[in-house]
Parts: structure tokens; sequence; C-alpha cells
């Protein structure tokens, strides 16, 4: 009596031990799971005009910059205005004055994870710098600049440009041979750099037309004007493939993966570790029980 009322207990210790064992094989790789991160969008960007002029004043020994961006815009954005105004203290009594006048002038730039793309169209534009107020510095028909940057592919960066502008009133025949040199006496000079691209292995800029201008107009106060006019100017960047899932941690195999080869051979499955277990449980309670049972006997 003696013997078996110790042994049912120890049965049911051995049993519980062991149905924990193979409860927590399971639930101690439950905790393992695959991360997961998102990739860089990529950048875009464009603008329809760039300046970076010097405006020198007849009445003061001054030179008074120009250094504005009409229409810039970065992904995810756009912009699209016909009038744009400058303003520059002491030019035309302060007041503000048209820099471009245009029946199109947009500029986007849009970006997903696997494509960013800046783009800027302009079209029957006149351009003006202060002090030629009737003169017109540029008149073109129309302008667009594209830079495309996709996951997997080389970058494109390109320009479209008419066949001929007007510059400070004469018409001039564009070439992509080389820069282009307009001289008018008594107004000032106009160089034309057209079509400028650029690309690198994650990058694309395109500009359309760069102008380099001095002019001495000698009116509404402005004794000269020097600098620099970006028209139609596009950027971006590839964005970032996301990563690949990273993989468990070393030493503990994913749920559902099949038993190794070397268990089928002995005749083992996954779970004999466990059942090893709980007979060394079963054991272990046995003999106690018995060791006890003698004591009493």
């Amino acid at each position: 009596m003696n013997s078996t009322s110790f042994r049912m207990p120890a049965r049911r210790l051995a049993a519980l031990a062991t149905a924990t064992s193979l409860a927590a094989g399971p639930a101690a790789l439950a905790g393992a799971s695959p991360a997961h991160a998102t990739g860089d969008h990529g950048r875009a960007s464009a603008a329809v005009l760039r300046t970076g002029l010097d405006v020198s004043l007849l009445n003061k020994s001054v030179q008074v910059p120009l250094a504005v961006s009409l229409n810039e815009v970065e992904a995810p954005d756009s912009a699209a205005k016909t009038t744009l105004t400058a303003h520059l203290d002491a030019v035309d009594g302060g007041r503000p004055f048209s820099v471009l006048r245009a029946e199109v002038a947009r500029a986007s730039a849009t970006t997903t994870a696997t494509k960013a793309e800046g783009k800027t169209t302009l079209a029957h534009a006149r351009l003006h710098v202060p002090g030629l107020p009737l003169l017109s510095l540029i008149e073109i028909e129309q302008v667009t600049s594209t830079a495309t940057c996709e996951v997997g592919e080389k970058p494109v960066a390109a320009t479209d440009l008419p066949g001929s502008v007007t510059v400070l009133g004469k018409r001039v025949n564009l070439t992509a041979g080389g820069p282009t040199d307009v001289t008018v006496p008594g107004v000032g000079d106009v160089r034309l750099e057209l079509s400028n691209t650029r690309t690198t292995a994650r990058s694309a800029a395109a500009t359309a037309l760069e102008l380099k201008v001095s002019v001495d107009p000698l009116k509404l106060n402005v004794a000269e004007v020097d600098g620099t006019l970006t028209l139609a100017e596009a950027t971006c960047k590839t964005p970032s493939p996301a990563p690949a899932p990273s993989a468990p941690p070393a030493g503990i195999e994913p749920q559902g993966a099949p038993a190794e080869a070397n268990l089928a051979e002995t005749g083992g499955s996954p779970a004999t570790p466990y059942l090893v277990g709980g007979a060394v449980a079963l054991l272990a309670g046995g003999g106690g029980a018995v060791f006890l049972a003698r004591r009493r006997g």
C-alpha cells in the first residue's frame, strides 16, 4: 500500500514534467521572427528658374544681389504659375518687377519606393532683368527637363529645346556644338549654354538653358547686370531598395522546418529530446518512491 501510494504522485509528477518540456520547446521557437525594413524613397527636385545676378546701381557704389528660385519644388510636390515676380530695392522705385512671364511654368517632383523623378516645363516664356523693362533678355517657345531615377535602371537626364530663341531682340539658332554668344551694341552680351545633363550610378540632373549675362541698360537706376540664370532644372536620386528579410538567429530552426536526416537514420524524430527528458523524470520519480517505501518498511 505504501509503495502504491507514493508511486502514483511520482508518476503524475513525471508526466507533468514531460508535458511541460514538450510545450516549452515550440514556445521558445515561436519568439524568433524575421524583421522587415523599408528602403529610402530617394529624392527629386525641379525649378523653373534660378537667378544669380549682381545689379549695380547708378546712384550708389554698391551691388544689389538678385538671387531667387522660382517654382522650386522637392518631392513630393508640384507648382504651376504664369507670372513670376521679384522685388529689388532701389530699382524702378523699389516696385516689384516681372522676372518671368509664361503661359506654362510648371515644376514637379515625385518619389515612390522604386522611382524618383523631377520634371520642368516652360512654354511661351519671356525673361527680364532689372533695367530692361521693355526688352526681353530671352524669349523661348518651350523647354523641358526631366531627371528619372528608377531602382534597377540607369538614371536618365534629358532636355528638349526649340531650334531657336530670341535674345535681346535678336533671333538666334541654337546648336549643340557649344555655347552661343549674342552681342547687342549699347545693351550687352549674353552667352547661352545649352542642355547640360549629368548622370552617376544613382543620380541624374538636367538643365535646359544656362545664360551668362552682362548688360548695361543705363535705365531705372541700373548701371550693369552680371551673373547667371538657369532655366528648367530637374534632379533625382535613385531610391534604396528595401533589404531582404533578416535570417533567424544562429542555432534556432524556424517552425515547420523538416527534421534533419541523421534523426531518421537512428530511428529518432524532432520530439526525441523531449521524450528522453520525460523518461528520465519517470525513472527519477519511481526510484524516489521505492527508496521511501523501503525506509518506511
